[in-house]
């Protein structure tokens, strides 16, 4: 179910939920909607490199480093068969209209009000558009949240694109939002998945309920050009922009922020403690489980096995990433971030930008690092995000 939010003036907001995982709304307008959020300058010596002009990097050999479009279509469909393994079955596509949230399910200090929803099968869908008399479609873009987050926690950026004319659009990932019903949702969600192996809320789930996006966005809505619709997010939310693009290439130009990363190579070179901090209850348990005192490579290896198959394997970035070819790809990383470490990003950034130049579109794809900066979306990112999306959307 799509649960989509709509509210009236000179921006419209829609509210929406989709029944896989959705809401729909009516218009909602806003006076003054901001665009300061994307179009901000960026200090003027803010030191920026862009790959592969300022990084040493060795190729690693692997299955599948020429990425053909056969290959791309078959690792895409065994990444849909994983979707698909820990689901019921599929159901109709089916959007109603929803209420706005006054109490945003945020969880992390201070703590928030509680949400009464909480449904995994429904999908709250939050759209932001300008009120235009004249029908015309317009390129849509799709932003993603971050871990403890929600949709309406966007909601400036989403603002700042719809006064652009693009329509904006933001969802609840699993256990966020309306669909946590208590402060520790996510990670309950996470330890549980850990415990039963019947969900996949780390990521996988998340990019099924983009699909399914994707089709309300593309076949419902006669605002959107379905040839342009744009993904981005932040942190967790760029990692469901990667994997959502992976996965649907209805998904036309691609900008993670602070979201790819090796989480191979992470394991291999004892770099994974940040990314585990940051939802560290479910390795604490599986800990427990597997009779070890302490959190060690082991461990992360088997929870990421069991939360979400295949992503420190086949689907990691060396062999996921590069299949987004030939569309717009534009990935931006803070040159110290812990989660996301830029030398582990070496062996996928050389095998995409192999893939983007034998499709003859080496321009198409680019990685943007800003220097000095670690887990952190900076208005700079924004702004590069931003210009990457116009060149390419309108």
């Amino acid at each position: 179910m799509l649960l989509v939010y709509r509210l009236p003036i000179k921006t419209i907001v829609s509210l929406v939920a989709i029944t896989t995982f959705c809401y729909v709304r009516p218009s909602v307008q806003y006076t003054h909607a901001r665009d300061s959020a994307c179009v901000r300058q960026s200090p003027r010596k803010t030191p920026v490199y862009k790959y592969p002009s300022q990084i040493n990097c060795q190729v690693t050999e692997f299955a599948g480093t020429k990425m053909e479009a056969p290959y791309s279509e078959k690792l895409r469909s065994e990444f849909l068969q994983v979707l698909r393994s820990r689901r019921c079955g599929e159901v109709p596509l089916c959007v109603e209209l929803g209420k706005p949230v006054t109490n945003p399910m945020y969880q992390e200090t201070p703590r928030p009000l509680f949400s009464k929803a909480g449904e995994q099968g429904r999908l709250p869908v939050l759209i932001l558009s300008l009120k235009e008399e004249n029908n015309v479609r317009r390129p849509a873009i799709v932003f993603l949240h971050s871990t403890n987050k929600c949709k309406e926690w966007l909601r400036p950026l989403l603002e700042a694109y719809a006064s652009r004319g693009y329509v904006a659009v933001a969802i609840d990932s699993r256990y966020h939002g309306e669909r946590a019903n208590k402060f520790t949702a996510y990670q309950e969600a996470l330890i549980s998945s850990w415990k039963k192996g019947d969900t996949m809320p780390f990521i996988f789930d998340t990019v099924w309920d983009l699909i399914k996006l994707a089709d309300y966005l593309t076949t419902q809505r006669k605002d959107i050009d379905p040839s342009k619709l744009g993904i981005t997010g932040e942190s967790l939310g760029g990692m469901h922009a990667w994997f959502g693009a992976f996965a649907d290439t209805r998904y036309s130009v691609v900008v993670p922020i602070i979201g790819v990363q090796g989480f191979r190579w992470a394991v291999d070179n004892d770099k994974w403690q940040a990314r585990v901090d940051s939802i560290k209850p479910v390795f604490e348990e599986a800990c427990i489980d597997l009779g070890k005192k302490k959190i060690d490579k082991e461990v992360v290896e088997k929870v990421w096995n069991r939360i979400a198959p295949g992503l420190a394997s086949q689907f990691d970035s060396p062999y996921t990433v590069p299949t987004i070819f030939p569309r717009p790809l534009l990935i931006v990383n803070g040159a110290e971030d812990p989660r996301c470490p830029i030398a582990g990003l070496k062996t996928p950034l050389l095998a995409t930008e192999k893939a983007y130049k034998d499709a003859q579109c080496p321009e198409k794809f680019k990685l943007v690092v800003q220097e000095g900066i670690g887990h952190q979306m900076t208005p700079f990112m924004v702004k590069e995000a931003s210009d990457w999306l116009d060149k390419f959307l309108k």
